[in-house]
């Protein structure tokens, strides 16, 4: 928004305000309405309602088209205005059938209802007419009907140019004009990822949550052969007596319903984007979610699980009370009884064994506070640093690159810094399943300003179809593709000299340790050709901004952190830091796992990345914790890893799990159960009896975020509040309560009573967060650290210098490392393994319900049509997949998204799961699991073929149709459309 003000007049009256902003917007600040219903302020203009005309300059223009400038003279009220609005309202309610009181969409935000009630249309002029298609059900999340649909196209405009995956469109030539999925009529099958987004914009009830349907009004759930008569009746009234009865009695019904419906602002429990919305609940009934412009990270979108995936909340199998086993038997118990347990083994175990026999594991998906609280009892009550979190298992080796080259731990900058890079290197980062919210602003990004997109993958996703240039690398080689693009760099005059002189460290040691890695090398190790690596160094060198984003297909691999080092090191190369539209992006995965680690859930960090090992940190956390240094180790501690591997030799003898599925999730399956079976005490809290909940002494059922107040912070360092949307289901308790009970028991009354003063707390201690209050995170508002004591926040990092004593970055030097696991002649394949949109993690959570799993129910691993050839293998077959360390039955997809001797199996179905073939090998640097270094050998089983591994209604199969706008030039075209004022003789087509 521009921050030059205008005056301008609007039927005859002043207005001022911001210049060169949407008419409608303009207006809507300053108190006025102009009637709009295709508008939305997320949007292009797409000018398909015919509503919001006014004249300007002696034309009739749409209000939708102009921005505000100084001086403008704009009427809606002269006859000839207010006849071409009613005539638009007139014709979208043709196509339009009101029977609002019984519409499960009256609620408030149905933009149709409220501006034609606004506008007193007195009666529906056209005769409306049902149109020769059916509802459609095929979504398990919402539902199109073409009979209420008014083809305003925002929907379309939202699918092709804001969330870009370009699924829905509008045939305007058409007999019957309606919204079309990959150009039919139907959902299910088309490349439709259930985003939601379409449903959040459309204006009436065209596209509707099955979760609003059919009870969100008092007189909404009755049965079709009552409600059908109502509606009869009422369009017999409307037509004898007008409008204006019915629309009063409507507008009464809207109001009816607004102190049942409680709108509760959250933020995302998935995925790292951090994505905030508007939850819509009934008691305990999650009617919508409804996405926000305000929202900080995504605006108005969302993902299938964000939107959707919340079935869990209410769900039979969620834990009500604490469960203490007995006689290898959990039953019920009291939280007094529960808790005193609890405090009591732990201290014992500590007196008897020492602090290090403990080890505590924090949640990715709990909130900052009480990650906070976690790190506090370990550190403070027991005296360990074996404390860890989730990022273990996905993000500590990027976190190390970054701590290594550039000295913070997190993003480099914001999404909207992703948005303006000129090119965007995506390096084993499967975005559009993983961080969807992220893929949709970087596919806008390239297709509405051009912007380069690099892709390195072994794995041809969407994101690597959308690429400029696709780079199918051969797996865990990564590291030497990174750096003999650091020397093609260097070697061609590329490299950013003044900026390495000016900000960086070591500069000539790195420069000569790349002497190995020519791109011949990078040919032979990688698999790619001399040509394809020196069109991407080319690429990379002639770009003014490079932002590089990399996930888990990095991390995870036995030199995760010197691979991550290598690609800091080519931003650092380039001069990529520092500036708008730079940076190193490592995606994370959870939804807390940034805050998980950025509040002390690690073995050698306070919070706020303060070392244990130091001794004046140390002192600074006694004094604040009012103790005596000496009561804080000055120990590292156990990590993830090291607990399970401990627990198997006795060192650790009792573990305190949070929200983590451990169990599922560590590598090795058969070692990590072996390892909690060992266990003297295991406390598990959770909110259902998970895998690793089966191997505990007590349960404790926790909260979810909806049913608790909070923080997180997502992927770009934001921090977020989240709010109660409903009470704790049972006797279930929030996370931080019941640390906070516990601590008491164990002789650490520490009296919080809200999250906000464990905030204020680790504010008033941790450097990074020293602005940070609930007051500044109010609503929509957020922080992103550091946090300065003022509370400004730090969206770009290191304008100012980097993260180290004299604040220059450093170029670190590196060897190459081949895996520690690759394929051989025996296990002669390579398993590659990660995420799927519609799953996530261990399904405890996205698999509740049905809904979400029946995208994609089964098992499944993909092969290529070259391999399915070799082993005459055909779409359903079953195989034996055989590692080193076990072995599964799946059946195969064969797909040309896998190549060569190269697979690929998810990591949420089947439980125990894929670890059960992954090994201890690991990142010696982090012990971060090698997940993805994992060789195995194929059979083929004489089972009956699977019918649909990958069912047909599932999106992989849909074809986009992708266009750049709502194309309403087409209706204007057609020769049957007449321009309002005058009246139209097929208003239902338009």
């Amino acid at each position: 928004m521009s921050e030059s003000l205008c005056t301008l007049f609007y039927d005859g009256r002043p207005v001022t305000g911001p210049a060169n902003v949407p008419l409608i917007d303009f207006l809507t600040a300053g108190g006025l309405t102009l009637p709009h219903v295709c508008y939305h302020p997320s949007l292009e203009p797409m000018q398909t309602c015919d509503v919001c005309w006014v004249e300007y300059q002696g034309e009739l223009v749409r209000g939708c088209t102009l921005k505000s400038a100084e001086g403008m003279e704009i009427t809606s009220r002269t006859e000839k205005a207010q006849a071409a609005q009613h005539e638009g309202m007139d014709r979208l309610l043709a196509k339009h059938e009101l029977y609002c009181t019984v519409c499960e969409h009256n609620t408030g935000d149905c933009t149709l209802h409220n501006t034609m009630a606004d506008m007193h249309i007195p009666i529906q002029r056209y005769e409306y007419q049902r149109k020769p298609y059916v509802k459609d059900h095929s979504n398990p999340f919402y539902t199109y009907d073409p009979d209420q649909c008014i083809l305003c196209g925002r929907c379309v405009e939202a699918c092709q140019n804001v969330e870009v995956n370009e699924t829905l469109s509008i045939d305007y030539t058409m007999a019957h004009p309606r919204v079309l999925w990959d150009g039919g009529e139907t959902i299910a099958g088309s490349s439709c990822v259930s985003c939601g987004h379409c449903v959040t914009v459309c204006p009436c009830n065209a596209l509707l949550e099955k979760t609003m349907q059919p009870d969100a009004g008092p007189f909404t759930n009755i049965k079709q052969t009552l409600k059908r008569p109502m509606i009869d009746l009422v369009k017999a009234i409307e037509n004898s007596t007008g409008a204006e009865i019915i629309t009063g009695i409507s507008v009464m019904d809207m109001h009816w319903r607004q102190p049942e419906i409680k709108r509760t602002k959250t933020v995302c429990t998935y995925c790292g984007v951090g994505c905030s919305f508007e939850m819509w609940t009934r008691d305990r009934h999650v009617l919508k979610v409804q996405p926000v412009a305000d929202a900080p990270a995504n605006g108005i979108s969302t993902c299938v699980k964000g939107k959707f995936a919340w079935d869990f909340l209410n769900d039979k199998e969620r834990l009500t009370t604490p469960l203490i086993r007995e006689n290898d038997r959990f039953r019920k118990a009291s939280w007094d009884e529960a808790l005193e347990l609890v405090a009591r083994r732990l201290l014992q175990i500590r007196d008897q064994h020492g602090p290090q026999s403990i080890g505590f594991i924090g949640s990715s998906k709990a909130s900052n506070e009480e990650a906070y609280l976690t790190q506090k009892i370990a550190r403070l009550i027991i005296g360990t640093n074996s404390v860890d979190n989730s990022s273990r298992y996905c993000q500590n080796p990027a976190t190390k690159g970054l701590f290594r080259t550039v000295g913070y731990g997190g993003d480099a900058g914001t999404i909207d810094d992703l948005q303006k890079a000129e090119l965007v290197i995506i390096v084993g980062s499967n975005t559009a399943e993983n961080h969807p919210v992220i893929a949709s602003r970087l596919k806008a990004a390239k297709k509405h300003h051009g912007q380069k997109l690099l892709v390195v993958d072994p794995r041809r996703h969407e994101m690597a179809e959308r690429a400029d240039l696709y780079l199918r690398i051969r797996p865990s080689t990564d590291m030497v593709w990174a750096s003999a693009m650091s020397r093609y760099l260097f070697d061609n005059g590329y490299a950013d000299k003044v900026f390495l002189a000016n900000h960086v460290n070591q500069v000539d040691e790195y420069r000569q340790s790349l002497a190995p890695f020519s791109l011949e090398f990078a040919a032979k190790t990688t698999g790619l050709s001399v040509e394809e690596l020196t069109a991407a160094a080319e690429l990379i060198g002639n770009a003014g901004s490079v932002c590089i984003v990399w996930a888990m297909g990095i991390t995870q691999h036995s030199h995760g952190a010197d691979t991550s080092t290598a690609l800091s090191n080519l931003l650092l190369v380039t001069g990529n830091y520092g500036r708008p539209g730079t940076g190193g992006y490592p995606m994370r995965g959870h939804n807390n796992v940034q805050g998980a680690s950025d509040f002390g859930c690690l073995k050698n960090y306070y919070p706020g990345y303060e070392s244990v090992s130091d001794e004046s940190v140390r002192a600074k956390w006694a004094n604040a914790w009012g103790v005596e240094p000496e009561r804080l180790s000055l120990e590292v501690g156990s990590d993830n890893f090291e607990m399970v591997e401990h627990a198997r030799t006795k060192q650790i003898r009792a573990m305190y799990v949070i929200g983590e599925e451990t169990a599922f999730s560590d590598a090795d399956t058969t070692n990590v159960h072996e390892g909690f079976t060992d266990l003297d005490f295991l406390v598990v809290q959770d909110l259902f009896l998970s895998r690793t909940a089966q191997f505990a002494d007590v349960v404790l059922p926790g909260c979810p975020s909806v049913e608790k107040e909070g923080t997180f912070v997502n992927t770009e360092r934001r921090i977020q509040r989240f709010y109660e949307a409903m009470a704790p289901l049972g006797d279930s308790r929030p996370d931080w309560r019941i640390l906070t009970d516990l601590a008491a028991r164990m002789g650490h009354d520490w009296g919080y009573t809200h999250p906000s003063q464990i905030m204020a707390e680790a504010a008033s201690i941790a450097t990074i967060f020293a602005g940070v209050s609930y007051e500044r995170l109010e609503g929509w508002n957020s922080q992103l650290w550091p946090v300065k004591p003022d509370g400004e926040s730090t969206p770009l990092l290191y304008t100012d210098g980097f993260t180290f004593p004299d604040g220059r970055a450093v170029l670190y030097p590196l060897e190459w490392q081949p895996p520690a696991e690759a394929p051989d002649e025996e296990y002669d394949l390579a398993l590659n393994n990660g995420r799927m949109l519609e799953h996530f993690q261990s399904t405890n959570q996205s698999g509740r319900g049905g809904r979400t799993m029946s995208l994609s129910p089964d098992w499944f691993v993909e092969i290529s049509p070259q391999l399915a050839a070799e082993r005459d293998l055909a779409e359903g077959d079953w195989v034996k997949l055989t590692s080193r360390r076990g072995s599964l039955e799946v059946p195969v997809v064969v797909t040309d998204r896998v190549a060569g001797g190269s697979l690929f199996i998810s990591i949420h179905q089947g439980k125990p799961g894929i670890n059960l073939l992954t090994g201890e090998h690991h990142d010696p640097v982090v012990n971060t699991p090698a997940y993805k270094e994992l060789a195995v050998k194929l059979e083929k089983l004489s089972r009956e073929p699977h019918p649909s591994p990958l069912p047909r209604h599932n999106f992989r199969y849909g074809k986009r149709t992708p266009i750049t706008h709502v194309p309403v030039e087409a209706k204007w075209q057609r020769d049957d459309y007449t321009p309002p004022p005058a009246q139209e003789p097929h208003p239902e087509k338009f």
